[in-house]
């Protein structure tokens, strides 16, 4: 797989006096037909009903590298959330299963399906709020964000994917590979139109007409290992299962920082779409801006979560 190695940012970060720390559930979950690795963050003062975030890795990454490579499991802390950090079973390049068609159907297997396991068993020990769970993901991560939020729109109430490819542009020819990379998508070479890309989200859960999760993009416009045709693919996808015009309703520049243009979808602001200017695929994460669109720093009252408003 060519995948750049992620540079990480913020180690050392979670140093502190906390007693919390990441780790390893090894019990049964429920259906992991990848056997996905499951690594957790549960901070020592949790929240009543505590939110939970999914934070699956990049390529040649992993749930270490992963946990200590940005601000979440610091944010649980002090907000009370609990952090997933999903742990990748192909060992070859640590990549994610986005390319089956049992990783890109509800319930149907692949890794998407292990992670879900992951939720749903947290939920019940923790006594999770099952209308608070979110994603976010770089790369690899990226690409799983938006393969849960197409194939599980009643677990996640939102997602931020930063430099991914829209949902199934990886999908196998054949629908058997676990771990198959598409140059054709890699490259932007994959172009289609809103109702073609619709209809693979629609196809991943057939028959669901309910609430579907509000979605943030950001992708660098010089990213060399996925090229950045495919922000503009994803944008296509996602306001045409959301039912919004390819329009921007707000544009913003220089935000959230320089060089950075933030467009809104919608009347609603369901659907956030940032591009980085001259940025490569190494893009920074931005914790801050994805806290504020899940909500997350809300820890009483009128928190958002599932159900809550429409696109």
């Amino acid at each position: 797989m060519r995948w750049t190695s992620w540079v990480l940012s913020g180690l050392g970060l979670l140093t502190g006096a906390n007693a919390a720390s990441l780790t390893r559930v090894t019990e049964d979950i429920g259906p992991n037909p990848r056997n996905v690795g499951f690594y957790i963050y549960v901070p020592d003062k949790l929240a009543a009903r505590p939110p939970i975030l999914v934070n699956p890795h990049w390529c040649h990454g992993d749930a270490q590298a992963c946990y200590a490579g940005s601000q979440f499991a610091t944010l649980a802390s002090k907000y009370g959330f609990i952090v997933i950090y999903p742990d990748s079973p192909n060992t070859a390049d640590k990549c994610w299963d986005v390319s089956s068609n049992a990783t890109l159907q509800h319930d149907a297997g692949g890794d998407s399906l292990g992670i879900v396991s992951m939720v749903r068993w947290t939920l019940k020990k923790y006594n999770g709020d099952a209308k608070r769970v979110f994603v976010t993901g770089v790369s690899s991560g990226a690409m799983m964000t938006s393969t849960l939020i197409g194939a599980y729109p009643d677990v996640f109430a939102a997602g931020s994917a930063f430099a991914g490819v829209p949902f199934g542009c990886f999908a196998a020819a054949n629908g058997n590979g676990y771990g198959v990379w598409s140059d054709a998508c890699a490259t932007g070479k994959i172009t289609r139109t809103p109702a073609e890309w619709a209809a693979l989200v629609t196809a991943a859960y057939p028959g669901y007409s309910g609430w579907r999760p509000k979605m943030q993009i950001f992708h660098g416009t010089v990213d060399e290992t996925l090229n950045y045709q495919n922000f503009k693919e994803e944008v296509k996808e996602w306001n045409a299962v959301l039912g919004y015009s390819q329009t921007p309703t707000s544009t913003t520049p220089n935000t959230p920082v320089s060089n950075w243009t933030k467009y809104v979808y919608g009347a609603n602001n369901w659907f956030q779409a940032y591009s980085a200017a001259n940025v490569p695929h190494n893009i920074q994460n931005q914790e801050t801006t994805v806290m504020a669109w899940f909500d997350l720093t809300c820890t009483s009252g009128s928190c958002f979560a599932w159900g809550i408003g429409h696109a």
